[in-house]
């Protein structure tokens, strides 16, 4: 998000519809915790976007990426959030999920990847948790 306006996705030889996917950041006041809202569909090539975002919030303790309003990941998408994870975990910090909705949440079962990350119903459900070892589900827990 730059001047409060989600950033549209570019890549690729041809640039992606207007909007196809945006990013867009919002700081949690008096936590060091930032929200990325996805939205739209992450494929090869919408990634730059988040890996923008994530690059930049790098910084902050916790990302949690809200899902809620993403219709669509491929494997590219899903091997940036892998990504972002692991850059995040590497910079002393965390990055988990929100609100994945079917194919997104079932892409994820499939892969193994949910095990992987912290993942939470709903952005107001992470927020709630302190961000420990506690909360969230991995796996097939729900």
């Amino acid at each position: 998000m730059r001047d409060g306006k989600p950033v549209p996705a570019t890549g690729g030889d041809e640039p992606p519809p207007r909007d196809r996917f945006t990013v867009a950041i919002r700081p949690v006041p008096g936590a060091d915790t930032d929200v990325l809202l996805l939205a739209g569909e992450l494929d090869r090539d919408t990634v730059a976007p988040l890996r923008q975002a994530v690059e930049e919030r790098l910084g902050v303790g916790r990302i949690v990426v809200d899902c809620s309003a993403l219709d669509f990941c491929d494997s590219s998408g899903l091997n940036a959030l892998l990504r972002a994870r692991l850059r995040a975990t590497e910079a002393g910090g965390r990055l988990e999920l929100a609100g994945l909705r079917r194919p997104v949440d079932r892409m994820f079962e499939i892969t193994g990847a949910r095990a992987v990350f912290r993942v939470y119903g709903t952005v107001g459900e992470a927020l709630a948790e302190s961000g420990g070892e506690g909360g969230g589900t991995h796996g097939r827990e729900r």
